[in-house]
């Protein structure tokens, strides 16, 4: 089931993020950087972002617990993670294809870490183009540094 996230489910969103993050981006990130990330931090900052309205997110749910979510606003995807046991069982793509139906606009962007090739083959396969475009982020009060690239969509 998908649907729009509550407040009531950041606590579910941070520990999604984290475990993600920590699986997906192991070997790419500093596991110093990864073992260091919270739950708690995630959650009450989910928290603020869904309570204020400032975009919108979805949360995927299997048998009433939350296993992934989405975040988005107009023009670009901001977020897509599942928890790593949920993997490549197709509720990615769900979740996916929902964000695109209620993403707003005809085109939209997102940015996906530059070593990160599962997650670029996913976005690939659900029709989104590396368009060429990269950024660098620091994070970790500067002592990470992530370098993305940019995939682009037509939506409509």
């Amino acid at each position: 089931m998908i649907r729009a996230a509550t407040v009531a489910d950041a606590p579910a969103i941070g520990e999604v993020h984290v475990r993600s993050w920590q699986a997906a981006y192991a070997g790419l990130i500093p596991a110093d950087f990864l073992a260091r990330l919270s739950a708690e931090s995630r959650a009450a900052s989910w928290a603020r972002h869904i309570g204020t309205g400032a975009g919108s997110v979805l949360v995927a749910e299997e048998d009433g617990v939350v296993v992934g979510f989405a975040a988005f606003g107009p023009g670009r995807l901001f977020a897509l993670y599942l928890l790593p046991e949920h993997w490549g069982r197709g509720l990615g793509r769900a979740l996916h294809d929902r964000v695109v139906e209620e993403l707003p606009g005809d085109s939209a962007v997102l940015w996906v870490l530059s070593t990160n090739e599962r997650a670029k083959a996913f976005y690939a396969r659900q029709g989104w183009v590396d368009d060429g475009v990269t950024q660098t982020e620091t994070v970790d009060d500067g002592r990470v540094t992530l370098e993305e690239r940019r995939f682009s969509r037509r939506l409509r």
